[in-house]
């Protein structure tokens, strides 16, 4: 049924097979899953392996361990957390899907908080834009604060949701960031570049104009994708 595994194969291996297959409807909602010794014997795995992935599968809703009866499946169905694989997440194809993913989002953050920005959120904005650029007058990449800056126009909307959404993904967006800031610190030209897009998106938003911050921000996603490639990163 399951696929043979190294013995030093994460428990994360082993709770994404398992998943599937509860998926594939291989297990019944309800239904009780194999016990530790038989999944350990299946994927070629200790029994500490086969503990921890079912303690994260727990943890996550999906199962149901009974005290004395053995691991079920959770009958009511769990709502499924969304996994970015982190170490995946600073390869080159992955830099260039993150800045799509970031291109959908923070457009149409962008235009949201052009609408609903408050005198006491563009003071935050501005403040986050000059912290990029300090950072990158003592030296540093400024990518703690290049994801402060998106954030801060994030709260801007006054939408909890993109809040949280940027929260959950500022983990991976600051890996993607990594590439590309250190990327635009190599050239003098992509700086300049990377600091007038963030200004045309603060400006927009201050004119309360949600198009023009869409489209800025939107252009500030494609733009980092192409001085990737004219670097020869991506």
């Amino acid at each position: 049924m399951f696929e043979k595994i190294p013995a030093r194969a994460l428990s994360d291996t082993v709770a994404q097979q398992l998943l599937k297959q509860i998926d594939k409807g291989t297990f019944a909602r309800g239904g009780k899953l194999p016990t530790e010794a038989v999944l350990a014997e299946q994927f070629g795995v200790s029994r500490t392996v086969i503990r921890e992935a079912i303690s994260r599968l727990k943890n996550e809703g999906v199962v149901e361990p009974r005290q004395g009866s053995g691991v079920f499946i959770a009958a009511h169905g769990a709502i499924r957390p969304l996994r970015i694989d982190y170490a995946e997440a600073v390869e080159a194809g992955s830099v260039l899907q993150i800045l799509a993913l970031r291109r959908a989002i923070e457009a149409e953050v962008a235009s949201e908080a052009a609408m609903r920005r408050s005198d006491a959120d563009m003071v935050s904005i501005d403040a986050a834009l000059a912290r990029i650029d300090e950072a990158v007058a003592e030296g540093h990449d400024g990518v703690a604060e290049d994801v402060a800056f998106h954030r801060a126009i994030a709260v801007a909307t006054g939408n909890p949701y993109f809040l949280k959404t940027l929260t959950f993904l500022n983990q991976y967006l600051e890996a993607g960031t990594v590439v590309t800031r250190r990327n635009e610190a190599l050239r003098e030209d992509f700086s300049r570049q990377v600091r007038d897009e963030h200004a045309a998106i603060v400006a927009a938003i201050r004119a309360g104009d949600p198009m023009e911050a869409r489209n800025a921000a939107r252009t500030h996603m494609y733009n980092a994708a192409r001085r990737l490639a004219e670097a020869g990163i991506c």
